[in-house]
């Protein structure tokens, strides 16, 4: 078990909230205590013996406080081996070992937070609390570390339960959390200097979070790095799971498009868009959506714009779902819909999607802008004689969001503000529509007046014709092809409008 006595300790911590219940443990297990500045008169007003660092070093703090525990006295003392070679050159210099050390950094994050004053935002980088917790978790063999508040509460439960005694298990586990907050720490501040550049370096935080049960297959171990209750409450349901994470980053930047706009409600699959309504009314906005697919709607992500009610909620449970999210749920729909235990609720706190995205590929990661561009009636072109109606444009657009949020090739028919079909991962364009088409005429939709959405241009005029022949009047596409002329001239010579909007939306 390799199991140490903790009978030293170095205590140098920003927030003070629950250190009094430790301080007084520790106390009671004879333990020597050594600490700097404003933690010493903390522990000094609860009547417990410390030791200023600075009378084991000599030195005062200096440079403002900067300097206060960078010394060998204390270093020594924390990264000593407990073997004779180690602890005879303690003798000789004097240095008593450190068999614990408690630390909770500056908050950097929460004064970045806070302010855009440089001067106060650099003195909060830490860097005696990160070199401490870091020499400590580096000999966590013999040493105990507590890098934040956070094990606050652990530490109280070692001590109590354990009598001042620790498992090599144990410090090891500490170890590992130790330096998940020293790399958070350190990318927190990297990400401030960063700010404004493009380099391949994964500009974002990597916070480790233990939701995952696997990876994309049960036989795939998977770890999510990110900080997830900072987007989501999780109010109900099992564990999240791999797919579950990828499907609700899709479903979240579907709704970030409609996040302004009257109630609507979306229903993914394996990260496409397979229902997708706007209804003056939530509950409307449902059915609408679950008629667009109602076969592939089941065990999917459901997401909407507005707070969820009661009467929606009893709908929505006569589904079997995987994850349900929206900005917030009333309380009694909330209580209707935790009946089904291991179904997921989430409550959104924003619909947050990062500006540069990344994914691993070969032996490296590729980085880029995420898709955040929305066309607007004044990105349209119009290139046909027949002008779209209002509703028409409003059609196109809706359409246009649908299908940048389907993989390519793609497809999206839209009629009312309803998706009607839609045709993705196709290689071909014209598979794509074939599918579109199929999947609304088996779920009885009239595809007269509907308007058609690709994710890139028309490279011969079939698809366009393939659409005419089903009542569609009116496209939506980037342009661009060399062939572009072949497809307007025949919306033209059939009373078919289209516009251009120059933006494509593949997504592989």
């Amino acid at each position: 078990m390799a199991e140490k006595q903790i009978r030293t300790a170095l205590i140098s911590v920003y927030h003070k909230e629950g250190l009094d219940e430790i301080i007084r443990a520790l106390h009671r297990l004879d333990v020597i205590i050594y600490s700097t500045g404003g933690t010493q008169q903390f522990i000094e007003s609860l009547g417990v013996p410390v030791i200023a660092v600075e009378t084991l070093t000599g030195y005062p703090s200096i440079l403002d406080g900067r300097v206060k525990t960078l010394h060998p006295k204390i270093f020594g003392g924390i990264l000593a081996r407990r073997q004779a070679e180690h602890l005879a050159q303690l003798d000789q210099y004097q240095i008593p070992p450190i068999d614990l050390v408690i630390v909770d950094l500056y908050p950097f994050e929460e004064t970045v937070a806070q302010t855009e004053d440089e001067a106060p935002i650099i003195e909060k980088i830490d860097i005696g609390g990160i070199s401490l917790i870091r020499a400590a978790a580096k000999n966590y063999r013999d040493v105990v570390v507590v890098p934040s508040r956070a094990e606050y509460s652990l530490l109280l439960e070692l001590l109590q339960h354990g009598q001042g005694h620790t498992t090599l298990a144990q410090r090891r586990e500490l170890a590992r959390r130790a330096f998940k907050v020293s790399s958070n720490y350190d990318i927190a501040i990297f990400n401030y200097f960063n700010e404004g550049t493009a380099d391949l370096s994964f500009k974002y935080s990597i916070h480790r979070s233990d939701i995952l049960r696997y990876g994309e297959n049960p036989h795939q171990q998977g770890v999510f790095y990110g900080e997830f209750e900072a987007i989501f409450d999780k109010l109900n349901g099992k564990e999240i799971s791999y797919n579950n994470l990828v499907d609700i980053d899709a479903a979240v930047q579907v709704m970030r498009e409609f996040a302004d706009a009257p109630p609507t409600f979306a229903i993914l699959k394996h990260t496409n868009t397979c229902g997708v309504a706007t209804r003056p009314t939530l509950s409307a906005a449902w059915e609408a959506a679950l008629a667009c697919d109602p076969v592939s709607a089941f065990g999917g992500i459901f997401i909407c714009n507005r707070p969820l009610n009661l009467a929606t909620a009893r709908q929505i449970d006569e589904l079997f779902y995987e994850v349900l999210i929206a900005p917030d749920f009333e309380p009694q729909a909330l209580e209707w819909l935790r009946k089904k235990k291991k179904r997921i609720l989430l409550r959104a706190k924003e619909w947050y999607v990062r500006a540069r995205s990344f994914r691993s590929l070969l032996n490296g990661v590729v980085e880029q802008d995420s898709d955040l561009k929305t066309e607007t009636r004044q990105d349209l072109q119009l290139v046909t004689k027949k002008a779209p109606t209002t509703s028409e444009i409003d059609d196109m657009l809706f359409a246009n969001i649908c299908v940048k949020h389907l993989k390519s090739n793609a497809i999206a028919l839209v009629k009312d503000q309803q998706l009607v079909g839609m045709g993705c991962g196709q290689p071909s364009r014209v598979d794509a529509l074939k599918q579109a088409i199929a999947k609304a005429q088996s779920f009885g939709f009239n595809l007269n007046g509907a308007v058609m959405a690709s994710d890139a241009f028309f490279p011969f005029p079939d698809c366009v014709e393939i659409a005419h022949q089903v009542g569609i009047t009116a496209v939506i596409q980037p342009g661009g092809s060399i062939r572009d002329a072949q497809s307007i001239d025949y919306c033209n010579d059939h009373h078919m409008a289209m516009a251009f909007t120059g933006v494509r939306h593949f997504k592989h």
